[in-house]
């Protein structure tokens, strides 16, 4: 299955890092937070990405273009200009990168790469999230559940203590910033082909509103809950979270060697 992390977006709540690179380049342990995502999906099989760019595309694109020289040891002969690669250990990647307009919302762009997608199912998810999840066991969920789409959710802390407090004010408990019950969507989509005929190219289509609300009112959208942990990169307080984590030895993202 094609690979699809949504790459566009401006990233307007992280403008001190935004400001002069996409939100997906923003770095975790030195390597844009793009590439985390990549590996997660790496890890199990997946090794075909699309990615739909828009603001500052092409700092993506030259991330890509530079990136095999980037990461081997090269030798430079300088009378002749030759220059002579050792390929050592590089990830196996197809990488394929398309402009999808600065303006335009997720479904227009995952609809304006559709002739990229040339299998039966595909994968998506945002250029800004990663999870400790089981690639395979969404896979599977997806097609026992026989939808069109599958999503997955997770349960967030809320961010903030909860009391509950009797009829006299007194409080009867206490509990510091306790699991939601609600499930939220954190991205790591699986859908069907025919989800393509949901969308348009408009710049307006978005992938959350109209697309995903006609299929669950269809019946044709199911979750999978992920029991694991997942964390966003929205703001600067994330990408610090991010960091430290990775810095701690404590990425709950990171595979294990």
């Amino acid at each position: 299955m094609k690979v699809i992390i949504m790459c566009g977006g401006k990233g307007t709540r992280l403008r001190e890092e935004t400001a002069v690179k996409p939100k997906p380049m923003v770095e975790i342990g030195g390597r844009p937070i793009l590439w985390h995502i990549m590996h997660i999906y790496s890890r199990f099989g997946y090794n075909d990405f699309v990615l739909p760019l828009g603001y500052k595309g092409e700092v993506i694109k030259q991330y890509f273009a530079d990136y095999h020289r980037r990461n081997t040891n090269f030798t430079v002969s300088l009378k002749t200009g030759d220059i002579t690669t050792d390929t050592g250990e590089i990830e196996d990647w197809r990488v394929t990168l398309c402009d999808t307009g600065a303006e335009t919302l997720k479904g227009g762009r995952l609809k304006r790469v559709a002739r990229y997608i040339d299998t039966d199912r595909f994968m998506v998810t945002y250029g800004d999230g990663v999870a400790d999840i089981d690639i395979d066991a969404l896979v599977r969920f997806h097609k026992e559940s026989g939808c069109i789409g599958t999503f997955t959710g997770v349960r967030m802390p809320c961010r903030f203590g909860a009391v509950r407090t009797d009829e006299t004010g007194k409080i009867t408990s206490w509990e510091e910033k306790p699991i939601l019950n609600e499930y939220i969507n954190c991205g790591f989509f699986v859908f069907k082909r025919e989800f393509l005929d949901y969308l348009s190219e408009d710049e307006s289509c978005d992938l959350e509103k109209e697309p995903l609300q006609r299929l669950a009112s269809e019946g044709q959208l199911s979750m999978y809950p992920h029991p694991g942990q997942w964390q966003c990169m929205d703001t600067l307080r994330d990408s610090l979270l991010l960091n430290e984590l990775w810095d701690s030895g404590k990425a709950f993202w990171k595979a294990e060697k």
